[in-house]
């Protein structure tokens, strides 16, 4: 059983979740070979064609130079350009991208239930390519199509400090897939995906305790989706704050 998050935990979720979604984009940015660009107000990842831009608001105060050079790095980018806001406090409309809102939401430190035998901890490149493939289909990504090998999920991923893969099985097939990172003494959770042909049958719970079973002394944030929201507030995560997120038209 959790315990319901203090008032300041729950103002304090959005900033450890743009802290935690900075490092798990900085590990994949460094994976991938592509530039990270750090400033005080966002933290950037420069990709190629397929990958784009990246961009995770850190403070709800940019100035007028950081707007500046979101701008320009918007404008010079070689593939699609993508921000994530949880403060919802940077208006990015100027550069033509579409916008909604998610929560973050957070997990107090506790246990998170019985371990799950089917969750494994990705170590051989075989389930790194499953779980690649897995959240490709499960988000509908169709710039990373024709589907690449590491391309999303490079190698060198499951080598960067506190990132870890997970990938849930059913029947011995891969069938869930999703990534931890840990950072500064907060889990966050990304990627969380079900094949296509398991959904319905407990697969993102399963991906969830597995990821979960190794964190029972951290707190723990994620940003939700409307269809994800209620498998989070069954394992003891309570909305904070909304996140604005940017994504081209």
């Amino acid at each position: 059983m959790t315990t319901s998050p203090t008032p300041f935990a729950l103002a304090e979720a959005p900033l450890r979740q743009a802290r935690n979604s900075a490092a798990f984009w900085a590990a994949t940015g460094r994976a991938r070979g592509h530039e990270v660009i750090r400033r005080r107000g966002f933290l950037a990842v420069d990709g190629d064609e397929r990958a784009g831009l990246r961009i995770l608001i850190q403070e709800p105060d940019l100035d007028q130079d950081e707007r500046a050079e979101l701008t320009a790095l918007a404008g010079r980018a070689a593939g699609p350009v993508r921000a994530e806001d949880p403060f919802s406090a940077t208006d990015l409309g100027h550069l033509g991208l579409r916008h909604w809102q998610m929560p973050v939401m957070l997990r107090p430190p506790a246990p998170a239930g019985e371990p799950v035998p089917d969750v494994i901890r990705v170590q051989r490149p075989e389930d790194l390519r499953a779980a690649e493939r897995i959240v490709i289909e499960g988000f509908e990504l169709t710039d990373f199509e024709p589907h690449r090998a590491g391309e999303l999920f490079p190698p060198a991923l499951i080598e960067q400090p506190g990132v870890d893969v997970f990938v849930a099985l059913r029947d011995g097939a891969p069938a869930g897939a999703g990534v931890s990172v840990v950072d500064d003494g907060v889990a966050s959770h990304y990627w969380i995906a079900t094949s296509p042909s398991f959904r319905s049958r407990g697969v993102g719970r399963a991906v969830m305790l597995g990821s979960l079973a190794h964190l029972p002394d951290l707190p723990a944030t994620l940003t939700a989706s409307r269809l994800g929201r209620p498998l989070y507030e069954s394992l003891g995560y309570t909305a904070a704050a909304p996140s604005t997120w940017w994504a081209p038209r």
